[in-house]
């Protein structure tokens, strides 16, 4: 029998492996909301097929000595544990599964590092959902080896397979046509930035999660400046204002956008495909008084930003998971310059997703998602994850903080500043 083919981790997945702590597991939550019943056997069948057609979600990390120089994924023909499971209905069944999301990371030993949960809400919605959910796939990634858009192509087939319709992404939205000007006075980067000022912190390990739902905000046709945009803008003035409320001192922000230039149809690369790119903005640049000339300010700067060529991490990753030492060296190393960097590190994390791209649409008995959350790990020491992404024409908006930063009603009120700074993004 032979050996099961092996990949060398990529510079995001390795640089995840050396600072895998298990008091904040690197997890990526999706849940997709459907109206519809699940029949258990037929979406355990599909999402196990929708595995095998996309084979780089089946790897698991290969066993290896101390002083070897790279971790390797092995690449396994089918699942080796079961996937898919279904928790016992109840009142609390999905506030459970989301729990179990942020606090318990699929295993890396285990091929695939997913967990799809099929949660029966029976048409009972809780302060985020629309009535009519029936039934939530909630899907737990270990984000050392996969980000959220691919699993939502992965998701995708197993929709097209269950429900027998085509699930085939829609073509992207065209951003409107950018100036010829650069960037304007974009600040220094080597200033350390400002951190989320701490609330109420829990004592309790994992991150806390707040999802809701808000209209999507209106953007005049023609204008410079995309929703992307709106939310980057909204996103840095909530920080602003609730540091303001907690008498913290004003610093630049720094604002990290991933940026995604994969296909979404089913060549699209499977892992971590997502580069990062920090969006910073000066004091006297957040200015809710000066809406409109903010948003065309951040319209340039996270369009020149984009079109960047940069490695997915900066070149510094890309040095440091060079095979020149064993990894539990470069580990080490890793971890001791990430905690020394820390006053460096951006403020928060927006992840937009944007328009789901795919109908989701599991056929007539389950019907077709009308809300898709994600939420992003959030980590000290930025402590604090802002992820966006818009379905049946309204956003979905999840915030996400680390226990040791953030309380529940802390998630409460930056819900509340960021649907208030949304809305001033709007022009009338």
């Amino acid at each position: 029998m032979s050996a099961p083919p092996r990949i060398p981790f990529p510079v995001v997945d390795e640089v995840s492996r050396h600072c895998v702590q298990e008091r904040e597991p690197e997890t990526v939550h999706i849940e997709v909301h459907l109206p519809g019943d699940l029949d258990p056997g037929r979406i355990r069948t599909a999402f196990t097929e929708a595995l095998r057609r996309h084979p780089r979600i089946l790897v698991r990390e290969a066993r290896g000595a101390w002083y070897r120089r790279r971790y390797e994924w092995e690449v396994t023909d089918g699942p080796d544990v079961e996937v898919v499971s279904f928790p016992a209905p109840g009142r609390d069944a999905l506030r459970d599964a989301r729990t179990r999301a942020l606090t318990q990371a699929p295993p890396l030993t285990a091929s695939p590092p997913v967990r799809l949960e099929v949660v029966e809400v029976g048409g009972r919605a809780d302060a985020a959902t629309r009535q009519g959910t029936r039934t939530v796939l909630l899907l737990t990634v270990n984000h050392t080896a996969l980000d959220g858009p691919a699993c939502l192509r992965v998701l995708a087939t197993a929709a097209e397979l269950y429900g027998g319709r085509d699930n085939a992404p829609a073509a992207p939205p065209v951003r409107p046509p950018g100036t010829p000007e650069g960037p304007p006075d974009t600040p220094s980067p080597w200033a350390p930035p400002a951190r989320v000022a701490p609330g109420t912190p829990e004592p309790a390990p994992g991150n806390g999660l707040l999802v809701t739902e808000l209209a999507l905000p209106h953007r005049p046709k023609g204008s410079p400046y995309t929703v992307n945009d709106q939310l980057m803008v909204a996103t840095a003035l909530t920080v602003v204002h609730w540091n303001r409320e907690h008498g913290a001192a004003r610093r630049p922000l720094r604002i990290t956008m991933p940026v995604d230039d994969r296909p979404r149809d089913t060549t699209m690369p499977i892992g971590n495909g997502t580069r990062l790119v920090d969006v910073p903005f000066a004091p006297e640049e957040l200015d809710p008084g000066a809406m409109p000339e903010l948003l065309r300010r951040t319209a340039r700067r996270t369009r020149a930003l984009k079109s960047l060529p940069r490695p997915q991490l900066g070149h510094g990753a890309a040095l440091l998971t060079a095979p020149w030492a064993p990894v539990a060296c470069r580990a080490a190393l890793t971890r001791g310059l990430r905690r020394a960097a820390a006053p460096w590190t951006s403020t928060t994390l927006l992840s937009n997703i944007g328009r789901i791209p795919y109908p989701l649409d599991f056929g007539e008995e389950a019907g077709r998602a009308h809300a898709v959350w994600f939420s992003a790990p959030a980590r000290m020491p930025r402590g604090l994850t802002v992820t966006t992404a818009s379905t049946a024409g309204r956003l979905h908006l999840a915030l996400r903080w680390s226990r040791t930063l953030l309380g529940p009603e802390d998630g409460s009120r930056l819900r509340e500043l960021f649907a208030h700074y949304l809305h001033t993004t709007e022009a009338t």
